[in-house]
């Protein structure tokens, strides 16, 4: 099984110009839960008592769904986090060569005895323990894998695999994370970023090659260019890859919408799974075959993530759309008045730059049979 920790509440509200109040916090942990998230990672509390606040509201949501914490794999980090009673933490410590010199000043011994002490008292603790691996997509595989067995010896229940500066490929992806799934240490969990468009695919890419969870966020808010997208992610696992989930379109569509407003971001028509125009058909050719089948050209139907489908009457537009929106008129055409009509449909909307709508496509037909 698959796991969605999605993220919004703390690596998605860490996007640049992104502030999420209390309430609003609130009401997206409850409609990520709703629209089929399996964990939540809700935010820091070593940002301070309002964070820690936030955090303590969440957890009395009762949600039936682990909620975790992100922690820098610290003491001092780790007991806020323990003070607000969290039960999962993500404890950071960076892996890469890179980071690990801004970091540790180039000490790995360093880096592993820190992590150790942390852990071990996050055990003593009970808790829920993934170890998130800052910048793994450029660290040396070979110290990837003694940190996974050190974590597996001190009881660590995930590894969380980043890729923080969004680096990685399909390819690339499924090859590092199948040299670490084989080791049978511990699961595996993705943290992708999008810096080349490449978030969602490549942690897909990681769930193929044997990784446990996947970090998403809505829309793919995110640092820089944002995060793996949690309803791209779960509607490709519901869609394409067979998870056991049902979509619940009003849920998924209310989440989106509180997101967007919430972070102030434009969701954009084109969208992948939950933009407006996606299910908009222009084209004659994929109008016409969507008059004969539904599935002709869309993978899944609207209905399923709460749009509409659409024939908007634009410059591409056959006689089968023109047929179809007077049809809904009580106006049945003849073959001849639609090739008529089609050119002056064509050159009023290349004029204008805008479709037309079925009102004046009344007009136009009407005007075109005393022409």
């Amino acid at each position: 099984m698959f796991l969605i920790n999605d993220t919004t509440l703390r690596d998605g509200e860490q996007a640049p110009y992104v502030a999420f109040n209390t309430k609003e916090k609130l009401d997206i942990a409850q409609k990520l839960y709703e629209a089929g998230a399996d964990e939540l990672e809700v935010g820091i509390p070593a940002m301070g008592k309002k964070e820690q606040e936030d955090l303590k509201e969440i957890l009395a949501l009762n949600l039936p769904i682990p909620i975790m914490s992100w922690n820098r794999a610290t003491m001092s980090d780790l007991e806020a986090s323990l003070e607000c009673g969290l039960k999962s933490v993500d404890l950071s410590i960076p892996v890469s060569d890179i980071l690990i010199d801004v970091k540790f000043g180039g000490d790995k011994q360093k880096v592993l005895s820190q992590l150790e002490k942390v852990i071990l008292h996050a055990k003593k603790e009970g808790l829920f323990v993934c170890i998130g691996g800052e910048d793994s997509s450029r660290a040396d595989l070979n110290f990837l894998k003694e940190i996974l067995a050190l974590g597996k010896s001190l009881g660590a229940n995930r590894f969380r695999y980043c890729d923080t500066v969004g680096i990685l490929t399909p390819t690339k992806t499924y090859q590092n994370i199948s040299e670490l799934t084989k080791l049978d240490l511990l699961d595996i969990e993705m943290h992708t970023h999008n810096d080349f468009g490449m978030a969602t695919a490549n942690a897909i890419s990681g769930y193929e090659a044997g990784a446990k969870s996947a970090n998403t966020t809505v829309i793919g808010l995110g640092e820089r260019a944002g995060n793996a997208s949690f309803e791209q992610v779960l509607m490709t696992l519901a869609r394409l890859l067979g998870k056991d989930t049902q979509i619940k379109s009003d849920k998924l569509k209310a989440l989106i919408q509180t997101v967007g407003l919430a972070s102030n971001r434009r969701i954009d028509t084109n969208l992948p799974i939950v933009g407006e125009y996606i299910f908009s058909h222009e084209s004659g050719i994929h109008v016409n075959g969507m008059m004969k089948s539904k599935n002709a050209y869309e993978p899944f139907t609207p209905m399923e993530v709460g749009l509409e489908r659409y024939f908007p009457i634009g410059k591409h537009s056959g006689t089968s759309t023109l047929l179809f929106h007077l049809q809904t008129l009580g106006i049945t055409p003849t073959k001849e008045s639609l090739q008529k009509l089609l050119p002056l449909v064509r050159e009023m909307v290349t004029n204008r730059k805008k479709v037309l709508d079925i009102k004046e496509l009344e007009e136009l037909y009407l005007c075109s049979l005393d022409i």
